[in-house]
C-alpha cells in the first residue's frame, strides 16, 4: 500500500498528478470557467451594445434560470447516456449559442434574451460531471475527501480568478469579444473532459441502462430525481438554508462598506471573504478528520454560523474585512463535506443530477437570501442584515443536528468500492 503524503498541499499534488485523475481533473478547470463570470460579463456585453441595466439585468437572469431550470435534465441525460455523449454536445451549443447572443442581437431584440435562456440550459455540466467521476473513481476515502477538498478550493480561487480573466481579456478587446474568448474555452474544455480516459467502470452510463428496469423504485424517471430519497433531499434542504445567509451578507457587505465612505474597498473587503475560506481549507484540511461525516457536517455549519456573528463586531471596512476573513474560514470545508455526503446518500446511478441539485439548491439559497437582503436593508440597514444572516446559519445548523441520523443511511445503491492499493 502506497504511504499517504503529508500535508495537505503534497496530497493535493499526489492526487492531482495521478494516472487517469490528472487528466479529468485539468480538464474539468478548463470547462468550469464560465460558470464563474458568465452573468457579469452578459451585463458587461449589454451595456457595451448600449443597453440599460434593466436590459441587462433581464439577459443576465433569463441565463441563470435557464441554467436552474436546464441542469437538472441536462444532468439525467448524462447520467443515463455518459459524459462521452453529454459534454461534446453541450460544448458545442453551449459557445454557439452565446456568440449569437453577442454577434447577431443587440439591447432589445427578442433573440438576446432567449438566447440567454438557451445558453444557460445547454451549459456544459462540467461541475457534477467531475464531482461524480470523484465519487466513482477508484480511491481511498481520505483520498477522496482530500479531491472533494480540491473541489471546494477551486471554487473560491475561479469565483477570485475568473472576473480577472476576464477583465484581462477585455484589456485587448470588447466586453463581447473576451465573452465569445471564454465560452469557447469552457466549451473547449467540455470537450476534452468528454473525451480524456478514466478507467472502465466510472463514467457510470452502463450501470444506469443496466438499472433501467430500477427507475420506478429509485425515482429515476420521476421530475424530482434523486431528490426523491429522504436523505439527499434533506442534504438538499440543509443546503439551500444554509446559503441564504451568504446571499444575505452578499447585500450587507457593500451596503456596509458604502455607509462607512469606502465604496472603492468593496472588491477588497469581498475578497477577503473568499482568502479566508480557502486559506481556512489550507490550514484546517492538512489533517483528515476521523468524525464519521454525517456527524462532522452539522459541526462545521454551527461553525459558520459563528463565523457569520463576526460581521455584527465590525466597526469599519477594515474590521469587516478581518471578521469576513476569520469567519469564513469553515466555507471550503463545509462545501467539501456537502460533496462527499452528496456521494455517501444518493443513488450511485444518479450522481451527476444529484450534484446538480445540490448546486441548485446552493443558489436558490443565495437567491433567496439576495432578495430578503433587498427587502430588510432599508428597514434594518446593513447590521440587521448581517444580524438575519447570523439567525438562519444557526437555524441551518439547527436542521443539519436534527437530521444527522437521516444523513449517515448509506446510499440505497452504493458507489462501486474504492481500491486501496495501487
Amino acid at each position: 500500500m502506497q504511504a499517504k503524503p503529508n500535508g495537505l498541499t503534497r496530497r493535493l499534488a499526489a492526487l492531482l498528478t495521478r494516472r487517469h485523475v490528472a487528466g479529468p481533473a485539468w480538464w474539468s478547470v478548463v470547462s468550469r470557467l464560465p460558470v464563474y463570470l458568465m452573468s457579469l460579463a452578459m451585463v458587461l456585453v449589454v451595456r457595451e451594445q448600449g443597453g440599460s441595466y434593466a436590459q441587462a439585468g433581464l439577459v443576465s437572469g433569463l441565463y441563470t434560470v435557464g441554467m436552474a431550470l436546464g441542469s437538472p435534465l441536462i444532468a439525467r441525460w448524462a447520467d443515463r447516456r455518459g459524459r462521452r455523449t453529454v459534454l461534446p454536445l453541450t460544448g458545442v451549443l453551449y459557445p454557439t449559442a452565446l456568440a449569437a447572443l453577442v454577434w447577431t442581437t443587440g439591447p432589445g431584440d427578442w433573440a438576446q434574451p432567449l438566447l440567454a435562456m438557451l445558453a444557460g440550459v445547454v451549459l456544459p455540466p462540467a461541475n457534477a460531471c467531475m464531482r461524480s467521476l470523484w465519487a466513482r473513481l477508484p480511491l481511498r476515502d481520505d483520498e477522496r475527501d482530500t479531491a472533494y477538498l480540491w473541489e471546494a478550493l477551486l471554487t473560491e480561487v475561479l469565483v477570485i480568478g475568473a472576473p480577472l480573466m476576464l477583465a484581462a481579456l477585455m484589456l485587448t478587446g470588447s466586453a463581447g469579444r473576451a465573452l465569445t474568448v471564454v465560452a469557447v474555452i469552457g466549451g473547449a474544455g467540455a470537450i476534452g473532459l468528454a473525451l480524456v480516459r478514466v478507467p472502465e467502470d466510472t463514467d457510470g452510463a452502463a450501470g444506469a441502462e443496466a438499472a433501467g428496469d430500477a427507475d420506478g423504485e429509485t425515482g429515476r424517471s420521476s421530475m424530482l430525481g434523486p431528490l426523491r430519497s429522504q436523505p439527499m433531499l434533506a442534504l438538499a434542504g440543509v443546503m439551500v438554508l444554509g446559503a441564504v445567509p451568504i446571499g444575505l451578507m452578499t447585500l450587507a457587505i457593500p451596503a456596509f462598506v458604502d455607509a462607512h465612505g469606502s465604496r472603492d474597498s468593496t472588491g477588497l473587503v469581498y475578497a477577503c471573504w473568499g482568502v479566508g475560506s480557502a486559506v481556512g481549507a489550507l490550514w484546517l484540511g492538512r489533517s483528515q478528520s476521523e468524525v464519521a461525516v454525517h456527524l462532522r457536517f452539522p459541526r462545521l455549519i454551527l461553525a459558520f454560523a459563528l463565523g457569520t456573528a463576526l460581521p455584527l463586531l465590525a466597526t469599519s471596512p477594515l474590521t469587516l474585512a478581518l471578521a469576513l476573513a476569520v469567519g469564513s474560514v469553515p466555507i471550503a470545508l463545509t462545501a467539501a463535506c456537502e460533496m462527499t455526503l452528496v456521494s455517501t446518500v444518493a443513488d450511485s446511478r444518479s450522481l451527476t443530477e444529484a450534484f446538480t441539485w445540490a448546486s441548485v439548491a446552493t443558489v436558490v439559497g443565495d437567491a433567496l437570501g439576495q432578495q430578503a437582503g433587498g427587502l430588510l436593508m432599508e428597514p434594518a440597514g446593513p447590521r440587521g442584515v448581517f444580524a438575519a444572516a447570523f439567525g438562519m446559519a444557526l437555524v441551518a445548523a439547527l436542521v443539519a443536528f436534527a437530521c444527522r441520523g437521516l444523513l449517515g443511511r448509506d446510499a440505497a445503491v452504493p458507489a462501486p468500492a474504492a481500491a486501496q492499493d495501487r
